[in-house]
């Protein structure tokens, strides 16, 4: 009599393309976007919706990761589309003489800023004197 272990073969898993779990069709099938799927999220990123919202929108619902995953392009241009266009619109309202729109443009984008500068004086304009200066503490409780 020999102490060998026999070895016993495990059937292998046929793993399915494109498709979860370990059986043949099982799991959900993988997440394929329509162009009308990737036009709608690159509106509503545009819009300025979270990504969470946007989620929520497509389908019945889909993971934030998936939304990433399989539509970084349209939520980046989304975005990058919707700015363009609201700074067209304030650029051709500062050209065209809109005082509120150049006054926004020139804090923002020119980074300029309205300053107030104070000054302490004494009776009549003159310089103040400050002949003793004291430490007061005040002990709570």
């Amino acid at each position: 009599m020999t102490n060998k272990k026999q070895s016993i073969e495990k059937p292998a898993l046929k793993k399915a393309h494109n498709k979860g779990g370990a059986r043949e069709g099982a799991g959900r099938p993988a997440f394929v976007p329509t162009d009308p799927e990737r036009k709608q999220v690159e509106a509503l990123s545009g819009y300025g919706l979270p990504i969470e919202q946007i989620g929520a929108l497509i389908r019945d619902g889909i993971h934030v990761e998936t939304l990433r995953t399989h539509f970084s392009a349209e939520l980046q241009s989304g975005k990058a589309k919707a700015n363009a266009q609201v700074g067209k619109t304030l650029f051709s309202k500062v050209m065209a003489g809109d005082t509120t729109a150049a006054i926004w443009w020139s804090k923002t984008q020119m980074r300029w800023a309205e300053t107030q500068k104070h000054e302490l004086t004494g009776a009549d304009g003159v310089p103040l004197e400050f002949t003793k200066i004291e430490r007061v503490i005040v002990k709570n409780g």
